[in-house]
Order: structure tokens, then C-alpha cells, then sequence
């Protein structure tokens, strides 16, 4: 009798899902307006003013063109001489990298 009730609830039907059409998100404004690089930022991603999304995409380029990811802990960046003057230490956290970013940005 045990055996018949666990077979009955294990065939039970697949629950209808409705899957909702794709809405295209519309990017927020504020990561679209140009920003400004200073200088020490614009040695490493250009002097054009970009969004900050372009920003954070050539940081992470640059990043991984020279084998600046720590290879034990990857949410580590090591500095190299052009990133030790934006970031004012040897090594920084992934995290911390967005933050001292922007200061650099107008």
C-alpha cells in the first residue's frame, strides 16, 4: 500500500509553465553619459571619454592581456606600474577595483 502511494505522487504531471516573452532592457542613463579618464587612467584604457561600462571592460582587457589576475586567487588583481598609480597598492580585490576607478573618472 506504502509502495502504491509513492508511485502515484512520483508520476505526478510536469506543472504547465508559461515562459514570458524577452523584454529588452534599456541601459540606465547614468552608465551611458561619457565620463573623462584622468590621466593616469587614460595611459592604461585611452583619453576618450567612454561610459563607464567601456571603462570597466578596458580595465579588465588590459588586465587580462598582461596576466594581471593572481593565479592562487582570482578575485585578485596584481598592480603593475601603470596600475599601481591608479590603485596606490601592489594588489587589490576585484571589489575595490570599481571604487578606485572612479575616482579617476570626471
Amino acid at each position: 500500500m506504502a509502495t502504491a502511494k509513492k508511485a502515484a505522487t512520483a508520476k505526478k504531471a510536469p506543472a504547465a509553465t508559461t515562459a514570458a516573452p524577452a523584454v529588452k532592457r534599456t541601459p540606465n542613463a547614468a552608465f551611458m553619459k561619457a565620463v573623462t579618464p584622468s590621466a593616469q587612467l587614460a595611459a592604461v584604457i585611452g583619453d576618450k571619454p567612454m561610459p563607464r561600462t567601456e571603462v570597466t571592460k578596458k580595465i579588465w582587457e588590459y588586465i587580462k592581456k598582461n596576466k594581471l589576475q593572481d593565479e592562487a586567487k582570482k578575485t585578485m588583481i596584481n598592480a603593475d606600474a601603470k596600475l599601481k598609480e591608479i590603485f596606490k597598492a601592489d594588489q587589490v580585490t576585484m571589489f575595490e577595483m570599481t571604487k578606485l576607478i572612479s575616482a579617476h573618472l570626471k
